[in-house]
């Protein structure tokens, strides 16, 4: 009797533990398929739907399949030629930023030198810029009455390279000397006293050691160079080109949606492909990296041996950079020679001619208060990805679900804004058959914009996320915390360290946003970028002077904001 009563103890406490065991089980299955959802959501109706809903433009017509657009398309030799811009611009942009980008990686990150720290942030600048700013800036350089005028460059492909590679090349120098610093030295040194000179120890042992880096790099650059938008609009003269140029040009000025849909889906094979072969090639390289744990000490730059790397930095920074920054600030508050405040006093009036709707104070508080709104919705949504994508499933099912899930939330990194924009236009008259036309909704244009700030949300919160040791989250939930507890007393504080330069990052974003803007702001609402393109579009030297004095303010608001967001992540955690 004893034995049977005991026997039913254990049943019962082991069906007991069972039910807790499956109740936790499910609550952080609801918890965290909760979190999940919401920004599953918000991609799929904000990017996904429209995304596809072009696509289907290409094939579909009258709810028949019809590829008759594709061959209309395909058989013109312009499309061919813009196919041939955009490779172009990709590979020769992404091929200068990495030959400039990788010896400017190893004076910053694997040499010491006093102010090191603040030639990183300098390099740094033009990748926070918005382009539209990178290509007002190249243009007053370039211009015939800039100082590099006389060499007739405004409006060629050289023109708009150099703008590509000043804006990519912080891109090739972060990627590659982050990895630079823990690579393990030792074996570059056993070649050296093995016999082998300094350069063949680099391109035999080094270089093979920063290849996962340099891809990595490369893919990032060649996406932006491909899909460039404001700087081929502001620098690209009539006869120059690109698929995304084209897309704007199609839908704005010919309303011809099939021949831009067309170009969407060739511009989305172009630029998978890309990421394809630059993945492939990355994760072969992988399997050899060799990586240190603990820090690598930088050597002391020498002159004697680095004068080449320390050269071709100087000259980047200064000429590449500096110059056309310095020129633009410089030819903002000149007027016939003359130095004056002219420029800056002209932004309260809408430009010689009314070349503008609104003034361009106006449209900064209108690109603030835009920027505000987006930055809101990316730094939500991307914190939830960040949240549930940092989790360790026990599962493979898990795993694979997590993983899945963050490379779904990298896709707008891949399509082009503009395409969203366009995709935005014939999808959201009638979103899920509501009687609304979100096109003429305010909110459309924030929208736009975090669904492009999102990545970078999610890029920037998720390492610190993964950084956190798991044992905490399992103790705390040992302690009978529920997922939701756990999540904001142990992952939270840890989020805040990250928290600010993700909002500032999101915010610099979505303030300095082209593509997608282009489609969706209305005259009343323009932001700041649309404004100075506008102006640069428009004849009188006012309306330049006025673009300048804008763009000026423009960079100004930008590297402010950068500055408050570092600010705030170094007052939020001690060890930043």
């Amino acid at each position: 009797m004893a034995n049977t009563v005991a026997s039913e103890a254990v049943v019962a406490h082991a069906s007991h533990r069972n039910r807790i065991v499956r109740t936790r089980a499910l609550r952080r299955f609801v918890v965290w398929g909760g979190a999940a959802s919401v920004p599953l959501v918000f991609l799929a109706v904000f990017f996904g739907w429209p995304v596809i809903a072009l696509v289907g433009r290409g094939f579909v017509t009258d709810g028949a399949l019809d590829f008759s657009a594709f061959a209309e398309v395909l058989s013109t030799p312009r499309t061919w030629r813009l196919v041939g811009y955009t490779l172009a611009q990709g590979v020769v942009g992404t091929v200068l930023a990495l030959l400039l980008g990788i010896p400017g990686a190893y004076v910053l990150y694997r040499c010491t030198f006093k102010g090191r720290m603040w030639v990183r942030g300098f390099v740094t600048v033009p990748f926070v810029l918005p382009t539209v700013v990178v290509g007002v800036a190249f243009r007053a350089l370039l211009a015939t009455s800039g100082p590099l005028g006389f060499l007739n460059l405004d409006g060629t492909f050289i023109a708009i390279i150099a703008a590509l590679v000043f804006f990519n090349y912080s891109v090739v120098v972060r990627t590659v000397g982050g990895m630079w610093e823990k690579i393990d030295p030792r074996m570059a040194q056993a070649a050296r006293s093995l016999g082998a000179s300094r350069t063949r120890a680099f391109f035999t042992v080094t270089l093979p050691q920063l290849a996962p880096a340099i891809f990595s790099a490369g893919a990032v650059v060649f996406l932006f160079c491909a899909t460039a938008f404001g700087t081929v609009m502001v620098l690209g003269g009539q006869g120059y080109g690109t698929i995304e140029t084209e897309i704007w040009v199609q839908t704005v000025q010919f309303l011809d949606l099939r021949t831009a849909a067309v170009l969407s889906i060739l511009q989305l094979v172009v630029v998978v492909l890309a990421l394809w072969i630059s993945a492939r090639a990355r994760s072969s390289k992988e399997r050899a990296l060799s990586l240190r744990n603990d820090e690598v000490a930088a050597k002391k730059l020498a002159l004697r041996e680095d004068w080449a790397a320390i050269t071709v930095t100087a000259l980047v920074a200064l000429l590449l950079i500096a110059w056309p920054l310095g020129n633009l600030f410089i030819s903002a508050f000149r007027v016939n020679d003359e130095w004056t405040l002219a420029n800056f006093v002209a932004l309260g009036t809408t430009g010689t001619g009314n070349a503008l709707n609104v003034t361009v104070w106006t449209a900064l508080y209108n690109s603030i208060v835009t920027a505000g709104y987006a930055a809101a919705i990316a730094v939500l949504v991307g914190g939830l990805v960040a949240f549930v994508v940092s989790r360790r499933a026990a599962s493979k099912t898990g795993r694979a679900a997590i993983s899945a899930l963050d490379v779904v939330f990298m896709l707008p990194l891949g399509v082009s804004a503009v395409t969203v924009g366009f995709g935005f236009l014939i999808t959201l008259d009638r979103p899920l058959g509501f009687d609304v036309d979100l096109r003429s909704s305010g909110l459309l244009v924030p929208i736009a914009q975090a669904v492009v700030a999102i990545p970078l949300v999610v890029r920037t919160i998720l390492p610190v996320l993964r950084a956190i040791d798991p044992r905490q989250r399992e103790v705390a939930a040992a302690l009978g915390a529920p997922p939701w507890r756990v999540a904001l007393t142990v992952d939270g504080p840890v989020a805040t360290r990250s928290l600010g330069l993700a909002v500032g990052m999101a915010f610099a974003v979505s303030l300095g946003e082209f593509g997608a803007t282009s489609f969706l702001s209305r005259p009343e609402t323009a932001t700041l970028p649309i404004v100075i393109f506008r102006l640069i579009s428009k004849p009188g030297d006012e309306n330049y002077g006025m673009a300048l004095a804008a763009s000026v303010v423009l960079a100004v608001v930008s590297a402010v904001i950068m500055m408050l967001a570092e600010r705030l992540r170094s007052s939020t955690s001690g060890e930043f």
